[in-house]
């Protein structure tokens, strides 16, 4: 990964900050991604040692505003840009709307990575051949796109929330995937596995998380598996696939719905403000 720039949203804990090591380690210049300034600072220290001097960003994803303003700083900082991790995620215990009117679970796990992905998108081209990483989920299984209800007004929970979200990101990856398919730019997504990290400590998740804690993988590992994606040759050969344990694996049920993935891509762009976007 050496001359690599690998920009990496969630990168100030769990499997986030694994991967941004990782990477590090194996030479690229890592710009780090996070809400949080403290521990940004903490993860830039030690992205140093590994001699990436990439500048953390912060940004809360939330708002799409925030996004907006990450992408021009990081247009405005580095000419190239070969890797788009988007890992930041969340799940909430009650539902709540973003600054935007979304729900937020909504609001920060898919329109944000794809309201980035799209604003970087150019300079992604540019620097070619690039590679989108999302992380999804196997519970994606849990939720249920509605496309005149995104954000599930008449029937919200926590696992249906942070499924249809994961869901989302699957969609979207095997959309962006078919918008480049005359590039070199490569789309794909994985499920890092059950992993002990920060996401879902709160709330009835967190009795869950404390429950199943022990039997749970480490951020290493699930960092490991974003970086399969984001550094090793099979990164790069196929686009469009879900990953799961370091293999592709057959979606099924809406996750394989091409008409449902252009759909939420055209309704994602139309609430974002981004109108039709037509990858190259």
């Amino acid at each position: 990964m050496d001359g690599k720039v690998v920009v990496v949203t969630g990168a100030t804990s769990g499997i986030g900050e694994s991967a941004a090591l990782q990477l590090a380690e194996l030479g690229a210049t890592v710009v780090p991604v996070g809400r949080d300034p403290g521990r940004l600072e903490r993860v830039g220290a030690q992205l140093r040692k590994h001699g990436s001097e990439a500048e953390p960003l912060q940004a809360d994803f939330a708002s799409q505003a925030e996004v907006r303003r990450l992408a021009e700083e990081l247009l405005e900082r580095h000419e190239r840009i070969d890797v788009l991790v988007n890992n930041a995620g969340v799940v909430r215990s009650s539902r709540k709307l973003s600054p935007d009117g979304r729900e937020m679970t909504m609001a920060i796990n898919h329109y944000a990575p794809f309201l980035l992905t799209n604003l970087l998108l150019e300079r992604l081209l540019e620097s070619a051949p690039a590679r989108v990483v999302t992380t999804a989920s196997d519970a994606h299984s849990a939720g249920l796109i509605d496309l005149d209800d995104l954000d599930m007004e008449r029937k919200w929970s926590i696992f249906r929330a942070y499924g249809t979200s994961k869901l989302a990101n699957i969609l979207f990856t095997r959309e962006l995937a078919r918008r480049l398919e005359h590039t070199a730019v490569t789309a794909n997504c994985l499920h890092p596995g059950v992993i002990r990290s920060r996401l879902g400590r709160g709330g009835i998740a967190g009795i869950t998380w404390k429950v199943m804690s022990p039997f749970m993988a480490s951020p290493r590992k699930g960092g490991a598996r974003i970086v399969h994606l984001a550094a090793e040759p099979v990164g790069g050969d196929v686009t469009g696939r879900y990953f799961d344990d370091n293999q592709p694996r057959v979606l099924q049920g809406q996750a394989a719905d091409d008409d449902l993935a252009a759909g939420l891509w055209d309704r994602s762009a139309a609430l974002v403000g981004l109108g039709d976007v037509a990858a190259a």
